[in-house]
């Protein structure tokens, strides 16, 4: 409690006011983790869900220094911000200790920045890389993303007689990004405030680049009420179908372990863009999801047993 206490009395970096949605996890975020940043930061974001509802010209909900860059180039831009700052600070014109910080959707990771985010992480940029992860491309029509889940309904993969939403798995972007061998990787969710706080200290503290992976519903493009955001990022936990864990020089942690594993149709049922799967003809596909999410698992208790 005096920890929660604490984050709340920091000055909020993002203000409200913003045009997010009802129940929108991105500004949930992007506050609770800039509250833990003490020192001064420099914020870019990839267009997206958090960088259009914040940035509506000519007002911003940002209080700090702030960039948007394109969807695709995020990664860079914040190198090319954080190599000017090495390079006046070995010449003596700022004495100040600046973090870096990126905030990208899905889309803007996952899928069109991954190549920008791949070669800031080989050239070891001192930069935190947050992914808030909605699995699909939000505000520009509900698009699939390669981070949306099979089965899942979105525009471009409709429900219909032939085709039962997305029928591709989703990427594993966070395995994706520990193959770069940076020093700190983490998967986090907004359910789960403590231990995010505790990784973006640890994010924060190795040398070089860093990445959190946070888990980010959406009531728009999952189709749920949006008093239930929190209660949707618990059940993702606690399904395994979006595990607490960090790689930290290689060495994987988890950072939480459910009690008791509950099977994934309790993370399924509250989302309208599942609700097809319910009907008898689907049986198959829910047994596919829940043995996907065993495999990747049991997959995930090796490596840290490791």
């Amino acid at each position: 409690m005096d920890n929660l206490k604490r984050i709340l009395n920091q000055p909020s970096k993002l203000s409200p006011g913003h045009r997010s949605c009802r129940g929108c996890a991105a500004p949930l975020i992007a506050r609770h983790i800039l509250r833990e940043i003490n020192q001064p930061v420099v914020v870019a974001s990839a267009t997206g869900c958090l960088e259009v509802t914040t940035s509506l010209y000519p007002q911003t909900a940002w209080r700090i220094p702030w960039i948007h860059s394109a969807f695709e180039n995020a990664a860079a831009t914040i190198s090319g911000v954080e190599s000017a700052y090495r390079a006046l600070k070995k010449k003596g014109k700022i004495k100040k200790e600046i973090k870096f910080v990126v905030f990208g959707g899905d889309g803007g990771t996952t899928d069109i920045g991954l190549q920008s985010l791949s070669g800031a992480l080989e050239r070891r940029h001192n930069f935190l890389y947050i992914c808030y992860d909605n699995g699909a491309y939000m505000n520009t029509g509900i698009q699939r993303s390669s981070a949306t889940p099979f089965g899942a309904a979105t525009t471009t993969t409709p429900v219909g007689k032939v085709k039962q939403g997305k029928e591709l798995l989703r990427k594993d972007l966070t395995k994706i990004i520990v193959a770069h061998q940076i020093n700190y990787v983490a998967q986090a969710s907004i359910g789960y405030w403590q231990d995010l706080s505790n990784k973006v200290k640890k994010a924060l503290a190795v040398k070089g680049p860093s990445f959190i992976n946070v888990l980010s519903p959406c009531p728009l493009g999952w189709k749920f009420s949006g008093d239930l955001t929190i209660k949707i990022a618990d059940l993702a936990v606690d399904t395994c179908f979006w595990p607490l864990y960090e790689v930290k020089s290689g060495v994987y942690k988890i950072t939480h372990q459910p009690l008791k594993k509950i099977p994934i149709t309790e993370f399924l049922k509250p989302q309208g863009r599942f609700r097809h799967l319910f009907k008898p003809r689907n049986k198959k596909l829910l047994q596919r999801i829940q043995k996907e999410i065993d495999r990747r698992w049991s997959e995930l208790l090796a490596l840290a047993k490791k």
